[in-house]
């Protein structure tokens, strides 16, 4: 059993450890914009060019991973992360390695799969209309259970990412207090780590998901001076950083029907 505080924040959350997370979500991919003409063009399957831990950036990703570490550059050495974590998909990697060389950081980029997007199982490559047409009974169980607790055969459900992500917590705590974290990732990822360390309701982060993208190379950032207990959400899906450099702002969401039914 996992015990909570009043706020629905477990121990993981509260226990001392790093005093600021910086989460970005990777570049626009070649993956996403395939995603996105697939569904405009009303198909049933995605056109990607391979697996998804191998889907590299788009041309327009990797500007906005170069814009970004522009931006990161700006930020004064003291405050700077002393930890990079990417998830191993070769989108946040790229976006990643990107960033941190053209910031001029010397921090060492490490991967964790912990971080990696969801995997959709027998769902993968599918549009929405491609599951109604191929898996109709996996389409109305998706509808049933909705978002956070519907699990395709053979991949995960959101509580499943949300579970993986608790230990990835617990983990930076042991980095001992005082550390800054800088963690590359995917949208559902990102709105995950809001439901952990903000203790929401699944109400709250499926109105969460059903009202907000999750920007490509966008920036969201947490913090907590004292290094324990909750954190502090400063700021969330900032991109202005792409538009003020001329880079083209992407936004490529999920599918927005994600309350049970």
């Amino acid at each position: 059993m996992v015990f909570v505080n009043d706020d629905g924040l477990t121990q993981a959350v509260q226990e001392a450890g790093a005093v600021e997370l910086l989460l970005i979500r990777h570049g626009e991919s070649e993956g996403n914009v395939a995603a996105t003409e697939a569904r405009l063009a009303g198909a049933e399957v995605i056109d990607v060019p391979a697996r998804d831990a191998d889907v590299n950036l788009s041309d327009t990703g990797r500007d906005q991973a170069k814009a970004l570490g522009t931006a990161l550059a700006r930020i004064a050495e003291e405050f700077r992360p002393d930890a990079v974590f990417s998830s191993p998909y070769a989108r946040a990697l790229q976006t990643a390695e990107i960033a941190v060389e053209t910031a001029g950081w010397r921090a060492k980029v490490r991967t964790d799969e912990r971080l990696r997007d969801r995997e959709l199982g027998i769902l993968d490559r599918l549009t929405r209309r491609g599951v109604e047409a191929r898996y109709p009974e996996e389409a109305e169980r998706r509808e049933w259970l909705g978002k956070l607790y519907y699990r395709p055969p053979g991949g995960e459900s959101w509580a499943d990412v949300a579970l993986r992500l608790r230990s990835v917590l617990d983990e930076l705590n042991n980095l001992g207090t005082g550390h800054r974290v800088m963690l590359v990732c995917h949208d559902a990822v990102i709105l995950l780590f809001r439901y952990v360390l903000e203790g929401m309701t699944e109400r709250e982060i499926l109105d969460l998901a059903a009202s907000t993208s999750v920007l490509n190379a966008s920036l969201t950032r947490y913090v907590r001076p004292s290094g324990e207990g909750p954190w502090t959400l400063e700021s969330f899906n900032v991109a202005d950083h792409l538009a003020e450099q001329g880079v083209t702002v992407t936004e490529h969401a999920g599918d927005s029907s994600v309350h049970p039914k």
